[in-house]
């Protein structure tokens, strides 16, 4: 007999149909989780029971989660992420993507250097894009990780209405440990809010498809109220050696009057616009030093992406980095033909 064949015997005959690796009481929140997702969604229970029987508990993906790149300090997280060898593939990545770049930044008014970054950083063009199966990865964490199992299983059941929505089979998705899906690393709930058929042939593909994965990163942003134009951070020098702690302290969201930041010595090496509000952010530039920025709207909204401080600041430098360098070889090319 195969396996297939064995699999269907069992499906059909064996009772209880469960989950392979969870424990017993993990097996009746599963088991609750069909039934409520049966009953508000209008699955068939017996399909969702067979699906989940073909479902595996994954132990390294508790031990990953534990362990994510945004808990190092800023100096050991940028050389990461903003490389030569990253930028050298964002300018790739652009040029192999231009008009599809600049459709999106036009349409969205979302620069493309942000975009490229965003997929610069998340899986390096698509060269990391997960090879964990999705339905296993928010599974495991949904009920083996109590920190933040109401989250993921809110996430499962958001991945179960998008694979029924896209007409594709739950187990065949791939992605990261966390269940992040494609090139732009999308969540359940992202994938069904944000991504975009952006060439229109009826599918929305983030794993392949350039076109779609550059519209609905693209589409992420500007629904996230990105300000064209305007600027994402500045560098600040303090007047004395530490920033007011009282300011760092107000977060990520700009409220800082910026007519504020002179009166407490702080100084943005940029010029900014001195009627808005901004957010102060302290960075370890080394393990007894720290540098200081003044982050604006923008930064803010690279932080709903993730909301790690140190993942929008890696976003904002690589674009700056890529767009500088690709505007480089642009004048160079321009001279050697001229």
């Amino acid at each position: 007999m195969t396996h297939r064949y064995l699999l269907l015997l069992c499906l059909l005959f064996c009772s209880p149909l469960v989950a392979q690796g969870f424990t017993e009481p993990q097996k009746k929140e599963l088991d609750d989780f069909i039934a409520q997702i049966a009953s508000e969604h209008d699955f068939p229970q017996q399909e969702l029971e067979q699906l989940f029987a073909q479902v595996e508990h994954q132990p390294g993906i508790i031990e990953a989660i534990t362990r994510p790149a945004e808990s190092k300090p800023w100096f050991q997280y940028r050389p990461i992420f903003v490389t030569e060898q990253r930028i050298k593939g964002g300018v790739k990545f652009w040029q192999e993507n231009s008009k599809l770049l600049a459709r999106a930044e036009k349409e969205y008014g979302v620069p493309a250097h942000i975009i490229v970054a965003i997929i610069g950083v998340e899986t390096y063009y698509g060269r990391h894009k997960g090879g964990y199966r999705v339905i296993d990865a928010l599974s495991t964490l949904g009920f083996d990780y109590p920190p933040r199992g109401a989250f993921f299983r809110g996430q499962l059941e958001q991945f179960l209405l998008m694979a029924r929505e896209e007409k594709r089979d739950p187990l065949d998705f791939l992605g990261s440990y966390a269940g992040a899906m494609g090139m732009p690393q999308f969540i359940p709930s992202s994938f069904r809010s944000y991504a975009v058929d952006f060439d229109g042939d009826g599918h929305r593909d983030l794993w392949d498809n350039h076109a779609d994965i550059i519209g609905s990163v693209a589409n992420y942003f500007s629904r996230h109220h990105w300000r064209m134009g305007e600027p994402v951070a500045s560098r600040a020098k303090l007047k004395g050696s530490k920033a007011p702690q009282d300011l760092l302290d107000q977060g990520l969201r700009p409220s800082i009057p910026y007519t504020q930041l002179k009166a407490a010595g702080i100084t943005p090496l940029t010029a900014l616009d001195k009627s808005g509000e901004v957010a102060l952010l302290a960075l370890d530039s080394g393990p007894q030093e720290q540098e200081y920025w003044v982050t604006l709207h923008n930064f803010y909204v690279i932080t709903r992406y993730n909301r790690s401080p140190l993942y929008a600041m890696a976003v904002y430098q690589l674009g700056e980095a890529i767009r500088t360098s690709l505007a480089a070889e642009q004048r160079k090319n321009a001279k050697t033909s001229g």
